[in-house]
């Protein structure tokens, strides 16, 4: 295992590789930022822009490469494509690579189709495994404002390692060896944030929108516990941090998407045509709550709205109508 991590691969060239490209080489790091060949990757070549992240220029220090054969003397690789993403993502990478280096999970999310979080679909490919996540908006990170995340692995020398290499100004990693409450955390945050984004897109005030914030986060604390989680990393940076931040604010896509949603809109309109991870990852969550009899009453009904079944206001006046109980 590489001490320094000398030069870093990444996996996508969307709004977070772009930014964690430029992270990477703010730490020092040799950076070599993968796209896929044409359209925005063309542009984005031709001109160190992205649409997706305004203002900023990629410095030509960090090479661009539309071959994933050019990764293959990386001594560490950053995936960053989206989470549905992430097993085609993973086959064309071994179809690619000889060697097998490090390989940080960057998407927040469960796959859909299988129900099965990250890591786990990225194990057979047989890459040493670690997950990036934290309260981290892309443009923030592009721009070099201050920003703290958690990096995890199960092999807690792999994490340190890691971060290590990925710490640079303004950009402050903690390590961790419990990756799938860092997994937990940053999937279930993203189905709460569109709760609370259609909360504000009903007007139903900041006191509504705090206790679906605390609410949420009992669920997701409920979720972590049945799958062996630290609590300490639900209220670190990967959980609680990130929930706070994902559902207070519109830059969140998450939140803009149920905004959409409280205002009326259905969700096949919802959001702009912008990626909202959690819209994915609601039904997948709602399944594996259900089958560790974990009860996720805000995460239900964020489901029932994505399908149809009832609307954003039905929805608030279901939970409203639930049987009082005990804190927890």
């Amino acid at each position: 295992m590489p001490k320094s991590f000398s030069r870093i691969g990444i996996v996508g060239a969307g709004a977070w590789g772009f930014a964690l490209a430029l992270a990477a080489r703010r730490a020092g790091r040799d950076v070599r930022l993968w796209g896929r060949p044409g359209g925005a990757f063309a542009q984005l070549s031709a001109h160190r822009r992205s649409d997706l992240v305004p203002g900023v220029e990629l410095p030509f220090e960090i090479a661009l490469a539309d071959d994933m054969g050019e990764l293959e003397d990386c001594d560490a690789l950053l995936l960053a494509t989206p989470a549905q993403s992430t097993r085609r993502a993973l086959a064309e990478l071994g179809a690619a690579l000889r060697r097998r280096p490090p390989l940080v999970l960057c998407a927040k999310g469960v796959e859909t189709a299988s129900g099965e979080f990250l890591t786990d679909v990225a194990s057979p490919a047989g890459f040493p495994l670690a997950v990036l996540s934290g309260p981290s908006f892309a443009t923030d990170v592009a721009a070099g404002l201050p920003t703290a995340v958690t990096l995890a692995a199960a092999d807690p020398r792999l994490a340190a390692a890691l971060a290590d290499a990925l710490q640079g100004p303004n950009f402050r990693l903690y390590d961790s060896d419990d990756p799938r409450g860092v997994e937990i955390g940053g999937a279930a945050k993203n189905v709460l944030a569109i709760a609370c984004g259609a909360a504000a897109g009903l007007n139903l005030g900041a006191s509504a929108s705090a206790a679906l914030v605390a609410r949420g986060f009992a669920e997701l604390t409920r979720l972590g516990a049945s799958f062996g989680a630290r609590p300490e990393t639900l209220m670190g940076l990967a959980g609680l941090g990130d929930l706070v931040l994902t559902c207070a604010s519109a830059q969140s896509r998450n939140f803009a998407f149920g905004f959409d949603l409280g205002r009326g809109l259905a969700p096949i309109a919802a959001g702009g045509g912008r990626l909202a991870e959690g819209a994915h990852t609601a039904p997948a969550l709602v399944r594996l709550a259900r089958a560790r009899g974990v009860d996720m009453p805000i995460a239900e009904a964020v489901n029932a709205v994505l399908s149809g079944e009832i609307t954003a206001r039905e929805s608030v006046e279901l939970l409203l109508a639930r049987p009082r109980k005990r804190e927890y």
